[in-house]
């Protein structure tokens, strides 16, 4: 699943972003109600993680934002506020499940994962657990990658880049994405991590084969596609 993650404390949301990466999700996230609001209505996901006390826009005010405009994306909202009132009230606004702080990541992930199975969208289809970009495959069940039927052995990182990259192949993603997405980076620390990372899944990807499919765009990203 495609999720998104609108919380402002960072050791939080790096919590939960960990545990649903090694899952085998992928995460957006974001500090604030204002993006959280921009992501939520302008990009798919299967689930949404909402803090109820954000800066710029409140979660309740995100939540019945979202649901004012039609959308149904499911949201388990989460609250420091434990109290019967302060439930209601979230759930009325639109939430579609509540968890309390401090909270077991166990629980999050079964909440999520029942989320997905009411979901509108659950319903019509099951999740792809396979991704393929010309002979270039990704098994996110048995967390395995080959390119025309030869395996290609990846360490943990380079899978999730990988990942990123197929489900967004022929687009052209910037730095600023594969560092919020893939290392959960809200800044540029200014090292040579991704292009470290990109050389050598390049080298484990197109090496040997007659087309590369890990192409550099020169000042804007890289794209994966033939």
């Amino acid at each position: 699943m495609r999720i998104l993650v609108v919380e402002d404390d960072t050791q939080i949301s790096a919590f939960i972003a960990k545990g649903l990466r090694e899952d085998g999700h992928v995460v957006d996230c974001v500090d604030n109600g204002r993006d959280g609001l921009f992501m939520a209505t302008t990009e798919a996901y299967a689930a949404v993680v909402l803090d109820r006390m954000l800066p710029g826009l409140d979660g309740l005010t995100v939540l019945r934002t979202l649901r004012g405009a039609g959308n149904a994306v499911p949201v388990l909202l989460l609250t420091a506020l434990a109290d019967v009132d302060h439930r209601v009230e979230g759930l009325r606004a639109g939430a579609d499940d509540y968890l309390v702080k401090p909270f077991a990541f166990a629980e999050l992930s079964a909440r999520l994962d029942g989320l997905s199975r009411r979901s509108p969208a659950a319903s019509q289809a099951a999740p792809s657990t396979r991704l393929q970009v010309a002979d270039l495959e990704l098994d996110l069940l048995r967390r395995a990658a080959s390119r025309g039927g030869r395996a290609i052995e990846l360490l943990p990182r380079e899978f999730m880049l990988l990942e990123y990259l197929m489900r967004n192949a022929g687009r052209v993603v910037t730095r600023t994405m594969l560092l919020e997405s893939v290392w959960n980076y809200h800044f540029d620390p200014q090292t040579n991590v991704i292009d470290v990372h990109i050389s050598r899944l390049r080298q484990k990807i197109d090496h040997g084969f007659a087309t590369p499919l890990l192409h550099t765009v020169r000042g804007a990203g890289y794209r994966l596609g033939d």
